[in-house]
């Protein structure tokens, strides 16, 4: 189960999530569901296609457990995926 302790140590792909800010501002308030993850980049399924958003730079806010909410900063989780699960 997903949860605010152990979010950074689990599969991303699947999830729902909102570009809360970015510093390139059309990356900004694009939500979706994450299909795929590399080490510096996420790709989100929105209504208009798929996008991929660089982590570094860009806070990603996602719905956890119904109606919890967690943001983080996409440069604290910039490694590959199976290496972010394995340190945790």
């Amino acid at each position: 189960m997903i949860d605010l302790r152990n979010i950074l140590a689990r599969e991303l792909i699947g999830l729902d999530v909102l570009v809360a800010d970015a510093s390139n501002p059309s990356y900004r308030g694009l939500s979706g569901c994450i299909v795929d993850e590399t080490k510096n980049m996420l790709a989100i399924e929105t209504t208009s296609g798929i996008k991929r958003i660089p982590k570094p730079h860009s806070i990603f806010r996602f719905n956890i457990k119904g109606n919890r909410v967690v943001e983080i900063d996409g440069s604290v989780f910039t490694l590959a995926p199976e290496k972010r699960i394995s340190l945790h």
